[in-house]
């Protein structure tokens, strides 16, 4: 008995120390406990003070970009299969609600031809379902489950491309997540410290598409003219790009005839970085390209000396430089304004290009002063709840009161080590987590000294009674704490942010409750009893 009870006591203040240290660590001196303390304890977006952002993924663009790359390969399917047509277009998505409902028009098809077009889109647009409208034009729709898939997908890369984002400008537990678990295109983010969003909004909306293009032809001043040196039509395979503009990112001016295709896409880069130019003070934005794409490039840039490379950043012609020389795996965008704007160029390229536009729909800003008041509330109710149920305790169970003290601060010392161990954020509705903790914590103690009690009144001695008003206890003391944690997974599961952070809260709370409610309150109580002269009475 004593022997079992000694490995016990050793057990419990291993757990202590281990908890101790996973808060304050092993400060030597005051100034170090409060830093280990920051550093350990992560406080939340209300606590800290800075910025929510509800950001709308606008589907639209993705389905539409989708739908336009499909009916550009398309038409050269149908071209290899014979299949005669006099127009294909895409009806695209004007807004978020009808995203899903983009299509490709395909028009003046014979009908005689009517079969080998629905087998080339079987075989090779399986995620399309081809409708007739009339004899010769056909109308083509994403099916329903493709849609809903695209749609998950495309909110999921998105949600990706900005956690880079964030992660890339040092935020420290900043925070991407989806506002609600259903299908809708919400994002939620997060930004702890972060008084003014401006630039971080204008790095999250930037899009970064670059892509380099052989140009065959340009500058011209203008579209129209153009196309009026091209008698009215484009060559086959070319599309033009750029425009007058205003924007200062958009350097080289003008209009330039270039491939449909790329060369190089926003995928292909592999890694960039900010670098000073040749000019002082100035800045450039240096690239380095996937193996496969180095190989492309290479080959391109190897049979091309002598001409022009369109570099288009977003859709702008940001300059078009003369191939002088076989490149392989590197590139360099010259002329940044300052030294950020070529360090947040490197950032976007490196986090890769948004699927879809994003819109800002709201922003609420925390300020530090709010966020202390909260702590400060916060803790006060914490406290004040805790004197009141110690003190309840003490004049309701006696001395029992006082081991029910011991295992509620030890319940507490668990739950916030595993906030620091797990890097779980400390929010407002956290502590509201805390607190109901403490409650769960107290309504386990009493159905224990209850059950202690009627065992005693029923002319038990001290010990069998303790050991059968634990034993009795358990159980219930399980199913209560088990419905409780059922009820936390379904608001983890469904809960936004806030709500997510109260059940991880509570569930850590109630699993160290039932430690210490039970393994560690047993073992003050066998302590107790263990003393050489019997314990007659029991003061509970």
């Amino acid at each position: 008995m004593k022997r079992n009870l000694r490995f016990k006591f050793i057990f419990i203040v291993v757990v202590i120390l281990v908890c101790i240290y996973g808060i304050i660590g092993v400060p030597t001196s005051k100034a170090q406990l409060v830093a280990n303390w920051n550093k350990n304890i992560h406080l939340g977006l209300d606590l800290r003070g800075g910025t929510y952002l509800v950001v709308r993924v606008d589907q639209q663009d993705a389905f539409n970009a989708q739908a336009n790359a499909d009916a550009d390969r398309l038409k050269q399917a149908l071209t290899k299969s014979g299949v005669t047509f006099s127009d294909i277009t895409v009806d695209e998505a004007k807004t978020l609600a009808t995203a899903t409902k983009v299509a490709i028009v395909i028009k003046g098809v014979p009908a005689t031809q009517a079969g080998m077009l629905r087998s080339v889109v079987n075989d090779q647009f399986s995620q399309w379902l081809l409708t007739p409208q009339n004899a010769t034009d056909y109308r083509m729709t994403i099916k329903p489950t493709d849609a809903l898939t695209m749609w998950s997908n495309v909110l999921s890369l998105t949600k990706n491309t900005l956690d880079k984002k964030i992660n890339a400008l040092g935020l420290s537990e900043a925070t991407v997540q989806q506002r609600r678990e259903d299908a809708d295109s919400e994002l939620l983010i997060s930004l702890p410290n972060v008084d003014d969003p401006g630039r971080v909004k204008q790095i999250l909306q930037t899009a970064a598409k670059l892509e380099l293009y052989d140009v065959r032809g340009g500058p011209y001043a203008s579209r129209e003219d153009a196309l009026a040196q091209n008698n009215g039509v484009l060559p086959p395979g070319t599309k033009l790009i750029g425009g007058p503009t205003t924007d200062s990112t958009a350097r080289s001016g003008g209009v330039y005839l270039v491939t449909s295709n790329p060369i190089v896409r926003g995928p292909d880069i592999r890694d960039a970085r900010p670098e000073q130019g040749q000019m002082p003070g100035s800045w450039d934005t240096a690239f380095v390209l996937s193996q496969d794409a180095a190989k492309r490039f290479s080959a391109y840039t190897g049979s091309h000396i002598g001409q022009r490379l369109a570099i288009v950043l977003d859709g702008k012609v940001l300059e078009a430089p003369v191939i002088k020389g076989q490149i392989s795996d590197n590139g360099v965008i010259e002329g940044a304004a300052s030294q950020q704007d070529a360090n947040d160029l490197a950032l976007n390229l490196k986090a890769g290009t948004l699927p879809a536009g994003i819109t800002y729909e709201q922003e609420d800003t925390v300020g530090a002063s709010l966020g202390a008041d909260s702590i400060r509330n916060g803790f006060a109710a914490g406290i004040a709840g805790v004197l009141a149920v110690i003190v309840a305790m003490l004049i309701y169970y006696k001395k029992a009161g006082i081991n029910a003290t011991l295992a509620l601060i030890l319940n507490a010392i668990i739950l916030i080590a595993c906030l620091s161990y797990f890097d779980a954020v400390l929010t407002l509705p956290g502590i509201a987590g805390i607190i109901l903790t403490i409650g769960m914590a107290v309504d386990s103690n009493v159905l224990i000294f209850e059950r202690i009690r009627e065992e005693l009144r029923a002319g038990k001695a001290v010990i069998p009674a303790v050991d059968t008003g634990f034993s009795k206890a358990l159980l219930t003391i399980i199913d209560t704490h088990v419905t409780t944690v059922v009820s936390c997974a379904i608001l983890f599961l469904f809960g936004s942010g806030p709500v997510k952070g109260f059940a991880v809260t509570l569930v850590i709370g109630l699993i160290a409750n039932v430690f210490t409610a039970v393994f560690v309150s047993k073992a003050i109580f066998d302590w107790e009893l263990s003393r050489p002269t019997p314990v007659r009475a029991l003061s509970i």
